[in-house]
């Protein structure tokens, strides 16, 4: 099956929101082998709408629109809907009542008549029960292609694709097996990452495909094994993502899509017992952000200083005003003291430190801009490593955040092998 996925509102074209509704429908139809063929954003036109409905029709077996249900006057799906299929509006009762005890029952005022315009519907649609909401969703085939229409509100289009569209796909179509599974690489750049796979690469069997996805100081390769014999398509990603692992075990820290660098190093410590503390600042607290974004950090992660100015690095952490006029704020001696320091101040098993010139201009520093130290204190010892990670500043940034749990996550599975 090939489906298309519409998001219309001029309110994403012009930039105002973003859209994830196409994401979220994009995973859970790829997740019952429905294949994506592309994701499209429409103006709130008529015009523009019927076109693109002609342009689709019977070349996908599905259409998937959000937006465009609401009680407004901007909102014209459903008389587009009507336009297209020939069709007309008409008061579904179930409907009518769902959005009565809603709007009476539960929020407590007088229904209006355009609450109750909720409840028109095209007369030759499937009516999809919105129970979070009081837009319903719509299904109607013509010919060889299905379109759907959902409301635009998250939370109501996820509770439709979830409780309707994917149980109704799976009981009236019959579907290939799609599955994915994405290896997680930290330290290496996709073409150096390419370049060692190449030969195993080039031996996947042609039902697999793999696929790179960069970022900074990583890539993710993804692996999709689509076929109609869904424990041959395990059996085969399983051996090869064994004989992958054999290459390039060196820099493979997690197998699951789900898993970033920080929840990795986060499940590490939790494993081992473990607590960590930072002191950053030329990422300006960056590490301790995306750390503490994972659930469950309070129990390993405890705590951190921004020492962003010289001024805070010396009143706040204590390093000596006599080491840095010696070496510099960004140095490696410097480094090395604020993760002894915020090691010893938060009493923790680790410590991780940064600082750096991630410009534009070199500040307080004679630094090269782009220039990072990093140094990891352990129990037993402080090492500091020297990195150019180039410009802009947000790229510096962030390598320098993705390198540090890289050093740190190293560095445990070193002491625990």
């Amino acid at each position: 099956m090939k489906a298309t996925i519409i998001t219309i509102g001029d309110e994403i074209l012009i930039g105002q929101i973003v859209d994830t509704n196409s994401a979220f429908i994009a995973k859970s139809l790829d997740s019952i082998g429905v294949e994506i063929n592309e994701m499209i954003s429409i103006s709130d036109s008529k015009e523009h709408i019927l076109n693109t409905f002609a342009q689709l029709q019977n070349t996908v077996d599905l259409v998937v629109i959000t937006g465009g249900l609401g009680p407004t006057k901007d909102d014209i799906t459903k008389k587009t809907f009507c336009d297209y299929f020939q069709d007309e509006l008409v008061v579904d009762q179930k409907v009518l009542a769902h959005v009565t005890q809603l709007i009476e029952g539960f929020y407590k005022r007088t229904i209006t008549q355009i609450n109750k315009d909720q409840a028109l519907v095209p007369s030759k649609c499937t009516v999809l029960h919105n129970q979070v909401g009081t837009a319903p969703g719509m299904w109607v085939k013509k010919e060889n292609t299905v379109f759907i229409s959902l409301p635009g509100v998250p939370y109501e289009m996820k509770y439709l694709v979830e409780n309707e569209i994917i149980p109704k796909v799976v009981r009236e179509y019959q579907r290939p097996y799609i599955i994915h599974k994405t290896i997680l690489t930290y330290g290496q750049g996709e073409s150096l990452v390419a370049e060692r796979i190449e030969t195993w690469e080039n031996n996947l069997p042609p039902f697999i495909k793999l696929a790179y996805l960069p970022s900074a100081g990583s890539v993710r390769l993804r692996l999709s094994a689509r076929g109609t014999d869904k424990q041959v398509l395990e059996k085969e990603l399983e051996q090869n993502i064994k004989s992958l692992d054999a290459i390039i075990h060196d820099i493979i820290v997690g197998f699951d899509q789900e898993e970033t660098l920080e929840v990795v190093v986060g499940k590490l410590l939790t494993q081992h017992g473990k607590t960590l503390s930072t002191a950053e600042s030329c990422t300006g607290g960056k590490i301790a952000q995306v750390l503490t974004a994972a659930a469950g950090a309070s129990s390993y992660f405890k705590g951190s200083v921004v020492s962003y100015a010289t001024a805070a690095k010396i009143d706040v952490l204590g390093i000596s005003e006599a080491l840095i006029a010696e070496h510099s704020v960004v140095s490696a001696a410097v480094a090395a003291d604020m993760a002894l320091s915020i090691r010893k101040m938060m009493k923790t098993d680790y410590a991780i430190a940064t600082t750096g010139n991630a410009g534009p201009s070199k500040g307080e520093t004679t630094a090269d801009v782009g220039t990072v130290f990093i140094a990891l204190a352990t129990p037993n010892s402080v090492l500091v490593e020297e990195f150019n990670f180039g410009q802009p500043r947000e790229k510096v940034i962030d390598r320098a955040v993705i390198k540090s749990l890289e050093m740190l996550q190293k560095e445990i599975l070193k002491n625990v092998v």
